[in-house]
């Protein structure tokens, strides 16, 4: 596959968890996938891929843009935001209501069109702290 290609499969598979349509899961996930984002329980497989799809879906109006998208060989690396409002529950929070942007850095292996490993790291405090169940830290005068 070219890099272009291995950049296209990263771009649907985040556009997939940005509309919440998991139809085509395996178009653009191996069945053998692994999400080895510290941050998340483990996910394997093409229902780990869902888990993480369904992760989001207590975002309504879920907007993830693509900042950096850099490739080399069968590895994507990509920089990525993602903007929604918190109106569904998310591992075990209740709605806020509250609206939320993060950002987040990837980089995604591919073999034979489909992702295969993810190692992500995404502002996983940031978003707690942006919905009310961390505090913001202050600063000193």
């Amino acid at each position: 596959m070219s890099t272009e290609s291995n950049k296209s499969v990263i771009r649907n598979m985040l556009l997939m968890i940005e509309s919440g349509d998991t139809k085509d899961l395996d178009k653009y996930i191996a069945a053998n996938w692994v999400n080895h984002d510290p941050s998340l329980p483990p996910m394997k497989g093409l229902e780990g891929a869902k888990q993480l799809a369904d992760l989001w879906s207590g975002f309504s109006d879920k907007k993830v843009t693509i900042e950096d998208a850099v490739a080399e060989g069968d590895r994507v690396a990509m920089r990525f935001s993602i903007t929604g409002k918190h109106t569904g529950a998310m591992m075990g929070i209740a709605p806020t209501g509250k609206s939320i942007h993060i950002s987040g850095t990837g980089i995604f292996r591919i073999v034979d069109g489909k992702a295969t490993d993810n190692w992500v790291n995404f502002d996983a405090l940031g978003l707690m702290q942006q919905l009310g169940v961390v505090p913001m830290p202050q600063m000193q005068p």
